[in-house]
């Protein structure tokens, strides 16, 4: 949008709007979509009548073992000293419930091949949104677009490094040295 901005890092890009309509992996369609606005529907309703939101489901408490990999990696960061945050909306499960209402029928990326100033996307190689960063580069025109994989990194190690320090600094710095000009 702003024509100003010369360079764009995105680590750990994640589109919110795909995963609010699709579901992860693009595992929701369209009559699932149709159900889950109904419900969302009603929900904002009873919280109009209740004068208060009902708050989205969180993660966990403490994990039985049986989760996805990536709540495993979530809670790892949100739920431990390396990311907990008594106001943090990610450590205590405060989502509004209806929120993804206003994503569902906003693909945010649909005018991302008309960005024409130098974008460098890095993913963790593990990392369950991988797929989202990767689509959004394939729809990045010209040559001045990288997508980059960190080799053995999950979603959240992008956040801090991790104890595999997956912050690729040195890369995100000769991306800007080459772009900032």
């Amino acid at each position: 949008m702003d024509t100003r901005i010369k360079a764009t890092v995105a680590s750990t890009m994640y589109d919110m709007t795909r995963v609010s309509a699709k579901g992860y992996n693009d595992s929701v369609d369209e009559q699932q979509r149709y159900e889950n606005k109904i419900a969302l529907n009603k929900q904002r309703t009873q919280d109009y009548k209740n004068g208060n939101f009902k708050g989205a489901d969180g993660l966990p408490e403490k994990l039985t073992g049986k989760e996805p990999q990536f709540i495993k990696d979530y809670w790892d960061y949100y739920k431990t000293k390396r990311g907990f945050h008594s106001r943090s909306i990610n450590s205590n499960g405060k989502w509004n419930m209806t929120s993804s209402l206003s994503l569902i029928n906003m693909p945010i990326l649909q005018y991302a091949p008309e960005i024409r100033s130098a974008v460098l996307i890095i993913h963790g190689e593990n990392a369950h949104s991988r797929y989202m960063g990767e689509d959004a580069f394939k729809k990045l025109k010209g040559n001045n677009k990288e997508l980059f994989i960190v080799k053995g990194a999950n979603h959240v190690d992008l956040y801090d490094g991790g104890d595999k320090n997956a912050i690729p600094f040195d890369k995100i710095e000769s991306f800007y040295k080459e772009y900032l000009k």
